[in-house]
């Protein structure tokens, strides 16, 4: 299933893209410059916010009942937090009490994979192989196949049904006599699945509809034989006592392209199966069979949010929540599932501010590495008429630029530390003038003593 492309890129081609590379190469080490400053202030007055909020953080004993005396005060607290409100998916007809309601859409798609391959000519053309490779997957949107590249794929996408995924919460949560603000509801991530029991003449409808569907794709000849119809099994008389077998049974039933979202507990009558619809747990499936999904299958996962034990910190308003803002402006509210000490919140904190530093961080001496690689790529291409010296020199302008990125880099964390925080500052300027020592001077001698050691043995010259 590969399908190649090769096309042909002239040297004018190439040099007027490198002028063009210049100031994109610009841009980026402007932005990982930026970044890189940023990213050292964040850090700091992250630090400090924390710093100043467990100082001042209070435990508050119970939420039973509103205390004006934590009023304005940042608190520490664990309870339940659940809610009475009612919420509606109106177009899958959909009914739970709960903190919040998902909807999650799967497509099965083919999809273009692309892998490109250059090679440099004598004279300073670049000839470019593409190859496009097709494969069949889950996706969260339908895919164009009319943009695919392979004429033989442009045409075999479609979907048996569309929806867009949704998310709905909750307005009023409790968290014992307090309300949840709305950001802190949004963090509450203790999800389960949503039961389906859709109706019979709904389920009918949709089955009808991706029944044309499939016919005006594939043709009425491409449609299963329908199975013979059995005869209802008597009803039994005597209700045996419920166990673990027949659960087994149960799950034994359900398809395992939905085994792992359907839990133990769901009743037999949820299980529900069309031709094209079926029903199970907590998935709604559009498509012949679960077991084998053909292109155009639509799979629809419900969840929702059930009422937690959360823990919070955040500063009391009334009868409810908001941020903490610290004396460097900088604000802060934590949510966390389940009950966890004050003592292990911040902990986690701090070094998750540290961890996010890190990663800008690399983030940013990349961005800087690559500008400056931009900028400097067009002396490479224009010795591309030659493709083996562009490359001795390429590798060259490659290191240079790593040695100068990490360098300008070092010094932008340094200044933005003296800035910040002094005393690493001038710790983080050593470092970044001892590597340009080593690379500059140190480097130099080393060539020197090579030199003089060729001038010591001419013998060797002659070798």
């Amino acid at each position: 299933m590969a399908y190649q492309e090769t096309t042909t890129r002239g040297y004018g081609q190439r040099v007027g893209s490198s002028f063009k590379g210049i100031a994109g190469g610009f841009i980026l080490f402007c932005l990982g410059t930026a970044l890189l400053w940023w990213n050292e202030g964040r850090a700091v007055k992250t630090d400090k916010m924390l710093n100043e909020a467990e100082k001042v953080a209070v435990e508050m004993e119970t939420v039973s009942k509103i205390n004006p005396e934590y009023d304005g005060e940042l608190v520490h607290a664990s309870a339940v937090a659940t809610t009475q409100d009612s919420l509606t998916d109106a177009e899958f007809g959909l009914g739970v009490r709960a903190i919040g309601l998902q909807r999650r859409v799967e497509y099965y798609q083919w999809v273009e994979h692309e892998h490109s391959e250059s090679k440099d000519k004598l004279g300073g053309k670049q000839e470019i192989v593409t190859t496009y490779t097709y494969s069949m997957e889950w996706v969260s949107r339908p895919v164009q196949s009319s943009q695919f590249h392979d004429p033989a794929f442009q045409s075999k996408n479609y979907v048996l049904y569309t929806a867009e995924d949704s998310r709905q919460w909750a307005e009023n949560v409790t968290f014992g006599a307090y309300r949840l603000n709305e950001n802190q509801i949004h963090g509450i991530r203790s999800m389960e699945p949503v039961i389906l029991d859709l109706a019979d003449n709904q389920l009918k409808a949709w089955d009808k509809a991706c029944r044309d569907i499939h016919i005006r794709i594939h043709g009425a000849g491409s449609l299963a034989p329908a199975p013979p119809v059995a005869k209802p099994a008597p009803k039994p008389v005597v209700v045996a006592k419920a166990d673990s077998t027949a659960s087994d049974s149960l799950i034994a039933t359900v398809p395992d392209s939905v085994k792992t979202v359907v839990p133990d507990s769901v009743p037999q009558e949820n299980k529900r199966d069309y031709d094209f619809v079926h029903q199970a747990g907590n998935v709604l499936y559009f498509g012949q069979s679960t077991n084998s999904p053909q292109v155009g299958d639509v799979r629809i996962t419900f969840e929702k949010v059930v009422p937690a034990m959360v823990t919070v910190i955040a500063k009391v308003s009334g009868d409810t929540f908001k941020s903490y803002k610290a004396k460097n402006g900088k604000t802060f509210s934590v949510l966390r599932m389940g009950k966890q000490d004050m003592d292990e919140i911040f902990e986690s904190e701090h070094s998750q501010n540290t961890l996010f530093l890190w990663i800008w961080r690399i983030v940013g001496i990349m961005l800087v590495i690559l500008g400056l690689k931009g900028i400097f790529n067009i002396v490479v291409t224009l010795l591309k008429v030659v493709p083996f010296i562009a490359n001795i020199v390429g590798w060259g302008i490659g290191v240079v630029c790593t040695v100068v990125g990490l360098v300008w880099s070092l010094i932008i964390i340094a200044i933005a530390w003296l800035f910040y925080r002094p005393l690493l500052g001038i710790a983080l300027l050593a470092l970044a003038a001892f590597l340009v020592w080593v690379f500059a001077f140190k480097g130099k001698d080393k060539l020197k003593e090579l030199a003089q050691r060729g001038k010591a043995q001419p013998g060797l010259q002659n070798v």
